[in-house]
């Protein structure tokens, strides 16, 4: 698994997540040296839009992000994901699969990954992240339901 940040300003490094990822994992190893650093180079009007995933929504990680003050996007859960990201890494699996061919072994996927994920050009970020208002727009349109996106 690996762990990415957008935002029309930036993206962090893809980070290769090894085993399970915990809240105390996804507190030290992200949201500690990547998310909050790449928060404060955006500014104060910043906002961490992260899942409802386990990992993300424990008390530990609550409690740090407040000790932070991370500005967090609130999803209810069982909400549908809009999440610009989502398309990020379906962009990032296209150009990687249009290596052949295919990864040797681990190393070579994560250097291929690491690649990609640097090439993606920041304008296609941009409409990613641009289209959330009308991603949410629509998603209320269709109460929730299947929407273009």
């Amino acid at each position: 698994m690996v762990w990415g940040g957008i935002s029309t300003r930036l993206r962090t490094p893809l980070y290769h997540v090894v085993g399970n990822l915990t809240g105390v994992r996804y507190q030290n190893e992200i949201l500690q040296p990547l998310v909050v650093p790449a928060l404060q180079a955006i500014g104060p009007r910043a906002i961490l839009q992260d899942d409802n995933a386990p990992p993300h929504r424990s008390a530990a990680v609550n409690t740090f992000i407040q000790q932070a003050r991370v500005n967090r996007m609130l999803w209810p859960a069982n909400s549908p994901d809009l999440n610009p990201i989502e398309h990020m890494w379906d962009e990032l699996c296209r150009r990687v699969q249009q290596h052949l061919p295919p990864p040797a072994n681990l190393g070579q996927l994560l250097q291929w990954l690491q690649q990609e994920w640097n090439g993606v050009p920041r304008a296609f970020i941009c409409n990613l992240i641009h289209s959330m208002r009308q991603r949410c727009v629509e998603c209320m349109a269709h109460n929730g339901g299947h929407t273009r996106y």
